[in-house]
């Protein structure tokens, strides 16, 4: 059984955390993490760093990845756990998104440095990987001192309607689930009900997923509004979806702390036996 919290959702320097896998697994092991999923964007370049980092410690690693998708005009991003990471689709599609990612990010850059004193160069100085994004815009603004925080660049010049927002190639949320079930993983939907209840994916569209393979929803979120995770209890009992709870922990990116949201060891259990693809480690 597990000897303490378990946190299916974090972040490290391969994509916008301000950690590398190794100084995450250390900062999980402070928490008093008894499990830690390793969850990146659209990458799974820090698994095997994450590994070392935890041999001898006792520490359960859940190798997964935070894909992402769109629904509708809807930026969704899937939480996939323990699938192959040399899956073609998966592999194929993941570094389509970074590559698109990668040259939306310059491209934003460029129209924000008409009007602010910022660079590439000062975006590619803030990132440690391979997934570079908006965070790492806003880590430049911070550091040029033209924002206070990365939550005041998200709130103003990268917000979708600060007038330098550009969107990137995705592929379907139902792609992306079926992706991952197809890959041998579980797939969760990350904080869905960040805009409130009626945001949530509706009945039709639950249903599509569940049969793509979904697995659970990511109820315990601090962004999911109180009546959106009402919702998202509602549909997880229709459709016998498992409920996990996580911190989505990006270091000193994000205020969220390592297990203020934590997921049942009997929600991680049913995950695990959804997998084909690789093994949780215990370290």
């Amino acid at each position: 059984m597990p000897r303490g919290p378990i946190d299916l959702h974090t972040h490290s320097s391969v994509s916008d955390g301000t950690e590398t896998p190794t100084q995450l697994i250390r900062a999980a092991l402070e928490a008093g993490l008894d499990t830690v999923a390793i969850t990146d964007h659209d990458s799974t370049a820090g698994w095997d760093e994450a590994l070392t980092a935890a041999q001898g410690t006792g520490i359960q690693i859940i190798r997964g990845m935070e894909l992402s998708t769109r629904y509708e005009w809807r930026s969704v991003h899937v939480l996939g756990y323990l699938f192959d990471p040399n899956d073609g689709e998966l592999v194929a599609e993941t570094a389509h998104i970074r590559a698109d990612r990668l040259g939306r990010a310059e491209r934003m850059v460029t129209n924000i440095a008409r009007d602010y004193d910022v660079s590439w160069d000062d975006v590619l100085a803030q990132s440690g990987g391979d997934s570079i994004g908006r965070p790492h815009i806003a880590d430049a603004l911070v550091a040029r001192g033209i924002v206070r925080t990365r939550s005041e660049a998200f709130a103003s010049i990268l917000h979708f309607t600060g007038g330098y927002y550009l969107p990137h190639e995705a592929p379907t949320v139902l792609d992306g689930v079926r992706m991952i079930t197809e890959g041998g993983g579980a797939a969760v939907l990350a904080h869905p009900a960040t805009r409130g209840r009626e945001a949530v994916v509706d009945d039709r569209g639950m249903a599509a997923l569940v049969e793509a393979g979904l697995v659970g929803l990511e109820v315990g979120h601090r962004e999911n509004t109180p009546d959106g995770r009402a919702r998202l209890l509602e549909l997880a009992a229709q459709f016998d979806l498992v409920v996990t709870g996580s911190s989505d922990y990006h270091g000193e990116g994000k205020p969220n702390r390592l297990a203020e949201n934590t997921t049942e060891p009997e929600a991680l259990e049913r995950l695990i036996a959804r997998t084909s693809g690789v093994r949780p480690v215990r370290a």
